[in-house]
């Protein structure tokens, strides 16, 4: 193996000022003859060799592609490549690990943007998502923000109209009012600039393209006055913080909303209720329906009861239990049966035993909605409501969202769902 004999020596910056730097790495700025500098700050850094520095510098203008490759294969002594913050992370380092020895490269991080912005704004960030749209597309920030984290910082590019993407984002999957949106330009330097842009309103005209954005969750309490009379949006409703996703998404719940056939009275049962969303958004459109949730998660009766307040609603009962508990130690005459039910959230053997069990007491008329994801359960299940004499009937729900993208648009598809629904008639 041929021996190296020079290093590349990558270090990073937080400032455009000589004496920010460690005194280490001043002295081996001072020693080192040929530099690599980014283009878009290429002029500041140049500039340092003019501090009576005894040594002559050489420049070179880097756009961190294969000409900056082959000029540092070419160096035969020392060179520094000048990059910022860390170079290890989403920087210059993965390239040049790549075409370069471990034995060759040295780095010297310096403080992260992320870690800078979230300083400033003195919010912690250890749970922060991070993701990189500089140089690639929007998928793993859409992904993101559909899990909703409690905060998320974006490096953003400015060739791509980055801040358009991410506001647009932010509305196409309804967070525009879930999310605080800080722009931080230049942190840690000279000009630095941090600001919460109002995002109902156009962005600035006048924008560093040095600049990252921070997303953090934002304080907002939703008022019942606000809400639409139906198809409320998912954001509205808390849910658990470690299964963002544990609800039914806004366009199976309308369907299944409809599907049901809401009476102005009656008994609706919501069984694998989550955090409450289909039989709370029930209970919203006919008040004078008396709900039960069943729900065997720890903490989903909590969760309940907090969406409940900011729909202005009221269930007549929570059950924090096993459906199969209910029905084998509860007395089913001591509270109503149902003239709706649904039926999510547990597997084929438990939806059969609820059926079986909740059927018979049901009267002409009335239904049963089963949202399936499991398409071998279905033709089990629809005999199963036939038999209990049921007209039954099948739907697949298949929607797609439109996201930006920096080419345009894409259909983002949300996951099928077969909605199986069963009306008495004997």
């Amino acid at each position: 193996m041929t021996e190296v004999n020079r290093k590349i020596h990558v270090v990073g910056i937080n400032s455009y000022i000589f004496e920010d730097l460690p005194s280490k790495l001043q002295d081996l700025f001072i020693e080192t003859g040929n530099i690599a500098v980014p283009s878009s700050y290429f002029e500041e850094i140049k500039s340092w060799s003019k501090n009576g520095l005894e040594k002559k510098k050489s420049f070179f203008s880097s756009n961190s592609n294969n000409e900056l490759v082959n000029w540092l294969r070419s160096q035969k002594t020392d060179v520094i490549l000048i990059s910022r913050g860390d170079p290890l992370w989403f920087g210059i380092g993965r390239i040049l690990l790549e075409n370069f020895s471990k034995d060759e490269l040295s780095f010297y991080p310096a403080n992260t943007c992320i870690q800078l912005a979230f300083s400033k704004l003195k919010i912690p960030w250890q749970d922060t998502v991070n993701v990189s749209i500089h140089g690639r597309d929007s998928t793993n920030l859409v992904e993101s923000l559909k899990s909703k984290p409690s905060s998320l910082a974006v490096i953003t590019d400015s060739n791509n109209k980055s801040l358009e993407i991410i506001k647009k984002n932010l509305s196409e999957l309804n967070l525009i009012d879930f999310y605080d949106f800080w722009l931080c330009e230049e942190i840690g330097f000279e000009n630095e600039n941090i600001r919460k842009l109002n995002l109902k309103k156009s962005l600035p005209s006048e924008i560093s393209s040095l600049n990252i954005v921070v997303l953090t969750k934002t304080k907002k309490n939703y008022s019942n006055n606000n809400l639409p009379l139906f198809g409320i949006n998912d954001n509205v409703f808390k849910t658990f913080d470690d299964r963002p996703n544990l609800l039914t998404k806004r366009e199976v719940r309308v369907q299944i909303l409809a599907d049901i056939e809401l009476p102005k009275n009656g008994v609706i049962w919501d069984i694998g209720a989550g955090c409450g969303s289909i039989g709370l958004e029930a209970l919203k459109l006919r008040p004078n329906l008396d709900l039960f949730c069943i729900d065997k998660r720890i903490g989903s009766k909590a969760l309940i009861l907090e969406n409940s307040k900011k729909l202005g609603v009221k269930p007549k009962f929570i059950f924090e239990e096993n459906i199969i508990n209910t029905l084998q130690t509860r007395t089913l005459s001591s509270f109503e049966k149902p003239n709706r039910l649904v039926i999510g959230g547990c597997d084929k053997k438990t939806k059969l035993q609820i059926i079986n069990t909740l059927a018979k007491g049901m009267s002409i008329g009335d239904i049963i909605v089963i949202p399936i994801i499991d398409i071998q359960a279905i033709e089990e299940l629809k005999q199963e409501l036939e038999d209990k004499n049921f007209k039954t009937n099948l739907n697949l729900i298949q929607t797609y969202k439109s996201l930006t993208i920096a080419e345009g648009l894409r259909l983002e598809p949300n996951n099928p769902v077969f909605l199986l629904k069963g009306k008495k008639y004997i």
